[in-house]
């Protein structure tokens, strides 16, 4: 085993923002007449459309910050009885640019990161590392279900601490990323194996996809440790059969859990199966599920193509039981099992349905909170909800349509930035001022209050404080002031930071 590899903490320059990614417009009704394309675009088609109700916006603009373009988010049923903190996704796929992005309960943005080019996000959860909470995500390209990318870790400040990437030739892939007290990382890796593929109906001298999990110490990248499902479990357990020209992906990684004993729970996706691995052998300690279960499973226990195994305080095991594809049910569900390991059996405590029946053929998660609710990621079904213990709805949350995200979360988090906040202001007639004020990523701001002056060192405020309203938020003045700014005003009163000043674009 190699014990080596490239170091993964070492300072990040600056990054230029990200390309703005094309814009969907929706396609005009049709009039029965011809609409000329002019240089510039559609801009003129609104004139030749009779009125009518507009439809929601499907991505947020910011006058303050016009490098960012995130996809809109719809609340479908408003929050009631959640547990505190924000709701962490990274949606792809929608019209906005893709990247981490933290919203809060009326799915308005509190902090977002555009990834750029063609790379997509995923993962994006708060975690601890050296014993601080930080932010992290994987960014990279997906291609057949598997991920080619690298993990970020940021501070509670929004300053990069490290990158951290799989030891040898293939990048980490983006289903899991769990730091350890340790200073660890634990990530899957897929890397193409020859192998015998004769009891799956295929030759002797075959290809499968085996998945691999590593431990590296994102400090240096050393590996310390890595398993592989080819040296444990057979690729006759697999439960979907090798696809005609490609490496059969007979196990399909999808969720590492470390136990309190420093084993592990893993989940496999191609396997319907979930296993506990013993530290440091390797070992399968039991199997759950699967054409080889250890467990007799009781009635509603059985799951298929499921996501994000874990292990709870009380002894419980939760997943997401996607159920397809090819589907194996009519929705899928959040599963709640209770393992008896003395006399190997599991049984159904509790599930997890939407009201609409959703059936999600790919991705998902579901996330036990401290209060006993359950946070869940419906994936390519463009959902995200929270349910009590008990199985009501108390929070629903709608992508723009076609867009998904794999995961989603809850957390408490307290970002305080370190860049200043960002302004932009523009005059009509009379002196009459509209000025944004945003602060990507504050958590900590209650009011904005505006500064006028006509130079940077007689800048004094003017009106009241008003009160932050998402975002991004617009205050009017009436000032001819030749430069204006904005003062960020935190929960207690007291002043937190001031923007750069400005001209007001217009008369």
């Amino acid at each position: 085993m190699s014990t080596s590899g490239p170091p993964t903490l070492q300072p990040q320059p600056p990054r230029p923002p990200a390309p703005r990614r094309p814009r969907r417009r929706a396609a005009a009704p049709a009039l029965g007449i011809a609409v000329a394309l002019v240089a510039g675009g559609l801009a003129a088609w609104e004139l030749l459309t009779p009125p009518h109700d507009p439809e929601p916006p499907q991505v947020k603009s910011f006058h303050s910050r016009q490098d960012l373009d995130p996809d809109a988010l719809t609340v479908m049923t408003p929050a009631r009885g959640v547990a505190p903190g924000y709701v962490f996704l990274a949606v792809k796929r929608g019209p906005g640019q893709d990247g981490p992005m933290i919203v809060d309960d009326r799915g308005q943005p509190v902090w977002f990161h555009p990834v750029g080019g063609d790379k997509t996000a995923t993962a994006v959860q708060v975690q601890r590392y050296r014993g601080r909470p930080v932010l992290i995500w994987w960014e990279g390209n997906t291609h057949l279900g598997h991920g080619h990318g690298e993990y970020v870790v940021m501070d509670a400040r929004y300053r990069e601490i490290a990158r951290v990437r799989s030891v040898g030739t293939k990048l980490p892939d983006h289903h899991e990323f769990q730091l350890t007290p340790r200073g660890t990382a634990l990530m899957p890796v897929y890397v193409e194996r020859r192998a015998d593929l004769r009891g799956v109906g295929q030759g002797r001298d075959g290809t499968i996809v085996e998945s691999r999990i590593q431990e590296v110490d994102v400090a240096t990248g050393r590996l310390l440790w890595e398993w592989r499902s080819a040296d444990h479990l057979p690729v006759t357990e697999g439960m979907t059969g090798p696809k005609e020209n490609k490496p059969h992906d007979y196990f399909h990684i999808n969720s590492i859990d470390e136990t309190p004993g420093g084993d592990l729970i893993v989940s496999a996706r191609n396997m319907h199966a979930i296993y506990k691995i013993d530290r440091p052998s390797g070992r399968i300690a039991w199997k759950l599920g699967g054409k080889a279960s250890d467990f007799e499973m009781g009635p509603g226990t059985r799951f298929a193509f499921q996501h994000d195994a874990r292990l709870q305080p009380d002894g419980t095991l939760t997943l997401f039981d996607n159920q397809a594809t090819p589907a194996k049910a009519d929705e899928s569900r959040g599963l709640q099992l209770r393992l008896d390991t003395a006399a190997m059996r599991a049984t159904l405590v509790r599930e997890w349905r939407h009201p609409e029946r959703l059936l999600a053929g790919a991705e998902c998660n579901l996330q036990v909170l401290p209060n006993g609710n359950v946070f869940v990621s419906w994936g390519p079904k463009e959902r995200v909800s929270e349910f009590s213990r008990d199985g009501r709805l108390l929070f629903d949350l709608a992508l723009p349509e076609g867009a998904d995200t794999y995961q989603a979360f809850r957390f408490p988090w307290r970002g305080r930035p370190t860049t200043r906040p960002a302004v932009a202001a523009h005059r009509r007639a009379e002196r009459r001022t509209t000025v944004w004020a945003s602060w990507n990523g504050a958590t900590h701001v209650r009011r904005w209050r505006v500064l006028a002056g006509d130079e940077r060192d007689e800048l004094r405020p003017i009106g009241r404080p008003v009160r932050r309203s998402g975002f991004e938020t617009a205050v009017r003045v009436r000032t001819d002031a030749r430069l204006v700014a904005v003062r960020a005003i935190g929960r207690d009163g007291r002043p937190l930071r001031t923007s750069r000043a400005i001209r007001p674009t217009g008369a």
